[in-house]
């Protein structure tokens, strides 16, 4: 009899060369591990989206010499670049606290 604190079931994941990824999850852990390591990825897609949405934004005030939109798009880009090193810091921190405690927070 399993007891369990906290399933969260993912369903089958194939993962090539008939693998499947583990449907539950005993412990939230694992999950919150997948999700950091996959951080930077999904932190790069949404980085990439909003570079282009605010470069489009900066063409299309540029082309209808409109400065509140160009303004906004600067405003678009800045932020997602903040965010973005934010991101990019707080995985570098979870490597170095790994590299001075010695655990291995990312299953690496």
């Amino acid at each position: 009899m399993n007891h369990y604190l906290l399933a969260v079931d993912i369903g089958e994941l194939p993962l090539g060369n008939g693998k499947t990824l583990k449907n539950t999850y005993a412990t939230p852990a694992p999950l919150i591990n997948s999700l950091l390591k996959n951080s930077l990825t999904i932190a790069g897609v949404i980085f990439l989206a909003l570079i282009l949405i605010g470069g489009l934004g900066m063409i299309i005030g540029a082309g209808n010499s409109d400065p509140k939109k160009a303004e906004s798009s600067k405003k678009t880009l800045t932020s997602a670049a903040i965010g973005f090193a934010v991101v990019f810091c707080a995985y570098f921190i979870i490597q170095i606290i790994q590299v001075i405690t010695g655990l291995n927070i990312l299953g690496d």
